[in-house]
């Protein structure tokens, strides 16, 4: 019988939230739609995690690398944790958003090959990142990796509660945008700037700006181009909040 306590449905949330934003081994068992639902507020505990394990790993390699190799290997250790499950949202939401009309921009991202505004997207994505841990991995500060991707992995949730989902039939995305209500969203809006400040302080307004900025960018865009919200334009999201956020931390920080 599944324990129906709020630790016990804590616990089954953050697990899904787990089991959705990285490539930890949890088992076989998938989450319930419920649990998924429920665990997206606490998407930025997550994001924190990765940013303490990413910035660490930065910080003790740029001990005895360059700081852009530190940054750059880095990254690749995120790459690992998460299964570039934000890169693929990126790449296909560049090559989609550059097309000529809705349904066009809907087909090219569900294609798997990547196109040349998704290589692109990629590259400077990629390259802006490494750098910018590799420069904060350089001071020792590790607190502000953990609340760029704290901020960062709380960007789908006022996506998914303010637009519909932009494609017709079933999917991870649509179970979001469906599922999140308001009070959830802000919600995980809140924990990620309750993160964001227990690491940086009052700096953590400029990173929270940050979120601001490209969440409302991505959602303003998706909304004029595909009339919604993807799981891709969602993902797309915590990618550029987190490397803005970071670039903007290597000049308070770096």
């Amino acid at each position: 019988m599944p324990d129906t306590t709020t630790a016990g449905r804590t616990g089954r949330a953050l697990l899904a939230a787990l089991g959705f934003l990285t490539r930890v081994p949890l088992g076989h068992s998938r989450p319930a739609p419920r649990d998924l639902v429920a665990s997206t507020m606490l998407f930025p505990l997550i994001g924190g995690a990765l940013g303490a394990l990413v910035g660490g790993a930065a910080a003790a390699m740029a001990l005895a690398v360059p700081a852009l190799l530190a940054g750059a290997l880095a990254v690749g250790l995120e790459l690992a944790l998460t299964g570039a499950l934000h890169l693929d949202g990126l790449a296909d939401s560049a090559d989609g958003l550059a097309s000529r009309d809705r349904d066009e921009a809907l087909a090219i991202m569900r294609d798997h090959s990547v196109g040349t505004y998704g290589a692109a997207a990629l590259g400077l994505d990629l390259l802006a990142k490494a750098a910018a841990i590799g420069a904060l991995a350089e001071s020792g500060a590790v607190l502000p990796v953990i609340a760029a991707f704290a901020l960062s992995r709380a960007a789908p949730l006022p996506l998914a509660a303010a637009l519909p989902y932009a494609r017709s039939g079933a999917g991870t995305g649509r179970l979001l945008a469906d599922g999140m209500g308001r009070s959830g969203a802000l919600a995980g809006v809140a924990l990620a700037a309750v993160v964001a400040v227990a690491a940086t302080g009052a700096s953590a307004l400029m990173l929270l700006a940050c979120l601001a900025v490209a969440t409302g960018a991505v959602g303003a865009i998706a909304h004029r181009r595909l009339r919604g919200v993807t799981g891709d334009t969602m993902g797309a999201a915590i990618e550029l909040t987190a490397v803005m956020a970071l670039v903007v931390a290597t000049g308070i920080w770096g």
